[in-house]
């Protein structure tokens, strides 16, 4: 499975690198790709082929499959052990660390591992020497063994108790759902469900958390067995920035039903002189993918909102194209770039 997630992020790191991007040398706005709904798609996905899709979802078919898996008894469980017909044999007794149980005559009788009915057989074989035909019975008090951990960006992270019908989003929910922190003034969500991991025995589990946890999807929500590890990744990049022909321009902190319309709106709108195309950088300063955005279209309707993804520039050039050559000759070939963000100098407009 980390094979698989090598060759997709390679599959993602090659889709970006094939589009047309701007050209530092010549300056030329329009080599930008257009961001469009394809191109969008791709950015989110990392271009899983259809055969890929149909092979992750047979994958997670075959786990919705699985039966759950019979219970054995183990360290941390309390049994209730009955001897039909000898009251006085009956306890309430944990299974021990190293998988025993103590029962009257026998001493220690070893049940780590075993099922319900292989434990009574068990005891049962240790109790003829001193009982004719003895009949067992054990019921759980108290199954402790039985547990998930989840860890992470969650309010209660830890160990919890597992039944054959709990599922991922009902962990999640145990858990007391996504952590937050306070952040500028406004408390943010910190669960990033694109990098977090569910883990089965050795194995990593290729499930769409957002799908399970916010969609309740059945194929990605997945029953839990014992032993699974769910890592909840922390979000460590929260802000999207907008620049150029709004009236504010801004820093704010991204969610994820945060689109291009939306930052818009929240820059106090649009400029009269704005141009048709807006600009979104992606991937960091270090080494951004640029796209071209038909903004014209977005607001008309003809085109879908772009959604915005955590460390997101939006550039809304004037309707000068001189003034983008500008800004690119200026800024991007240096370092400024990154001072611009960490000053108020960013709230420029004009050059």
């Amino acid at each position: 499975m980390l094979k698989y997630v090598c060759i997709l992020s390679a599959a993602l790191l090659l889709g970006l690198c094939s589009c047309t991007v701007y050209d530092r040398g010549t300056g030329n706005y329009l080599d930008y790709p257009e961001l469009t709904e394809t191109n969008a798609s791709i950015v989110e996905i990392a271009t899983l082929s259809e055969e890929e899709r149909r092979v992750r979802f047979e994958r997670l078919k075959k786990l919705a499959e699985e039966p759950y898996p019979q219970y054995e008894l183990d360290a941390g469980d309390v049994l209730n052990i009955k001897v039909y017909n000898h009251p006085d044999l009956e306890t309430q007794t944990p299974v021990t660390p190293d998988g025993h149980v103590g029962m009257m005559f026998v001493g220690q009788v070893k049940v780590g591992g075993c099922t319900l009915p292989e434990a009574s057989k068990r005891i049962e074989q240790a109790l003829e020497t001193y009982i004719k035909n003895p009949v067992v019975g054990i019921s759980p008090v108290s199954i402790n063994s039985q547990s998930v951990t989840i860890a992470g960006g969650v309010e209660h992270p830890g160990m919890y108790s597992v039944s054959s019908g709990l599922r991922l989003s009902d962990l999640f929910a145990k858990a007391g759902g996504s952590s937050s922190r306070l952040f500028d003034g406004q408390v943010v969500d910190v669960a990033d469900f694109k990098h977090s991991l569910f883990i089965r025995g050795d194995r990593i589990i290729d499930v769409d958390f957002a799908a399970a946890i916010e969609k309740g999807d059945y194929w990605n929500n997945i029953k839990l067995h014992r032993g699974d590890y769910i890592y909840i990744a922390v979000r460590s990049e929260t802000m999207v920035t907008i620049l150029g022909e709004v009236h504010n321009p801004h820093r704010r902190i991204w969610n994820r039903t945060l689109g291009l319309l939306e930052l818009i709106a929240d820059g106090g709108g649009l400029r009269e002189t704005y141009w048709q195309y807006a600009v979104i950088m992606r991937g960091g300063i270090a080494d951004p993918t640029y796209y071209r955005i038909d903004l014209d279209g977005v607001l008309q309707g003809k085109k879908p909102n772009v959604m915005l993804e955590p460390g997101d520039i939006v550039y809304i050039p004037r309707d000068n194209i001189s003034e983008y050559n500008v800004f690119i000759r200026k800024l991007m070939p240096t370092g400024q770039l990154i001072n611009l963000f960490l000053t108020p100098a960013f709230y420029w407009t004009r050059f």
